[in-house]
């Protein structure tokens, strides 16, 4: 959904199929109770501390500029998601991995992905794990967490081909273990603080397992 413009708080909004099957019953089934914030459309760089009248003008030109409408596609949107931070919090939440990339050179080969969130803490509701290509290896869950259905939708911006063999993990850590491939994989694991926002993406290279060759006598 978006706001239609600044100067109100009228809302357009485009229900997904589900919605529309829910209004359509008539049964009082559709209820919105959660909702995610995002500032997609707002350039910051705009922000002028040298605007000539003063700093309530500071952010004159962004407050100005046009808010997009809703769009169905939720590969598109949502990439700069609002969050909820403690008040008084001075730095942003920061997620940490031990390794900026993942490679496995064969298949069976299992690493444990433990994030760690700086300046703020993921503790209690964990981390949401994201593998975008299922077909490279599996994800299970190591420690606190459960596998959701297979495709989950949420704001991962993972392309469509990707979107369909990925599956998500909600957890505190994951362990990846490599699949028997025919051929090289690379694919990425996006993993998102449940309770900071914080994100970070990986990539993952996945080795074809080599033939052996066994002659007979």
């Amino acid at each position: 959904m978006g706001f239609l413009d600044n100067s109100s708080t009228t809302v357009d909004a485009i229900l997904t199929k589900k919605g529309r099957e829910l209004l359509a019953r008539g049964r009082n089934e559709f209820k919105i109770s959660k909702f995610a914030l995002a500032d997609d459309e707002i350039d910051y760089t705009l922000w002028d501390v040298t605007n000539s009248l003063g700093s309530n003008y500071y952010g004159a030109v962004i407050e100005n500029m046009p808010l997009i409408e809703a769009v169905p596609d939720e590969n598109q949107v949502m990439r700069y998601k609002l969050t909820t931070l403690p008040k008084n919090t001075a730095k942003m939440p920061i997620l940490e991995l031990t390794s900026t990339s993942l490679e496995f050179k064969k298949a069976g080969v299992k690493q444990t992905i433990t994030p760690n969130t700086r300046n703020a803490s993921d503790a209690t509701l964990g981390y949401t794990f994201v593998l975008h290509n299922s077909d490279a290896c599996r994800m299970m869950v190591s420690a606190g967490g459960e596998v959701s259905a297979q495709g989950a939708t949420i704001p991962t911006f993972i392309g469509d081909d990707d979107r369909k063999n990925s599956i998500t993990v909600v957890a505190k850590a994951v362990d990846l273990i490599a699949r028997t491939l025919s051929s090289d994989i690379n694919t990425q694991l996006t993993i998102v603080g449940n309770e900071t926002g914080a994100t970070y993406t990986i990539p993952i290279t996945i080795s074809a397992d080599v033939p052996v060759n066994v002659t007979a006598e």
